[in-house]
Formats: C-alpha cells, sequence, structure tokens
C-alpha cells in the first residue's frame, strides 16, 4: 500500500464512480479536509493545497491543526502477551519501545 504524504498528513483516496473523479481527504484527524481531482498529478497538488490551506486557516484562527498522531500510544494486552514481548525484548537486546516500535513498523511497511 503506497500512502500520500505531505508535512506529515496522510491522504486516504477513493475513486467517485459518480462525479468520475479521484476523492481525498486527509487520515488521522477529526477536522474534516477534503480534496478532488481528474488525475494523480492535479490530486497531488490538491492534497499539498488542501493542508497549506489547513494550516493557514489555523494559523489565522490561532489555533494548533490537529496532527495525525502524538507519537504516544497506550493500551492494554492481556498479561501474557505482556510478558511475552518483555522477553522478545531482551532477548533481542531492545528495550520494550523500541521492540514494539520496530515490529509496528515492520507490520505496517512490510
Amino acid at each position: 500500500m503506497s500512502t500520500m504524504t505531505y508535512q506529515g498528513y496522510a491522504a486516504k483516496i477513493e475513486y467517485s464512480d459518480e462525479d468520475k473523479s479521484l476523492v481525498g481527504r486527509i487520515a488521522g484527524i477529526q477536522d474534516v479536509i477534503g480534496f478532488h481531482a481528474d488525475n494523480v498529478t492535479d490530486l497531488r497538488l490538491a492534497f499539498e493545497d488542501a493542508v497549506e490551506d489547513y494550516l493557514s486557516y489555523c494559523s489565522e484562527q490561532g489555533r494548533e491543526p490537529q496532527r495525525p498522531a502524538s507519537g504516544k500510544i497506550s493500551l492494554r494486552i492481556q498479561p501474557e502477551v505482556h510478558a511475552a514481548i518483555n522477553v522478545a525484548a531482551e532477548v533481542s537486546g531492545k528495550s520494550v519501545n523500541q521492540w514494539i516500535s520496530d515490529t509496528l513498523i515492520q507490520a505496517v511497511h512490510g
């Protein structure tokens, strides 16, 4: 899976048969920011313009733009899984955070 990204934002792209165009929106934030175009080159430009417009709008409004992620994840898992992660991290010579990060990167990027 390829992802269109710009300034830390990622785009979710779909094809609209009704409009016969590519339609995108910025993924991972609650603010709704959409864009569209008839071809990939124009879609890329529309995406970049949408991000720039969003950042400008937030600046004009005096508010921080939403970001897709903070880099922190809090989750609950079964104690047995947590113990297995501790062992796997120690065996690999990594901290638990580094082991989990590396494992997630591998899962996302294959």
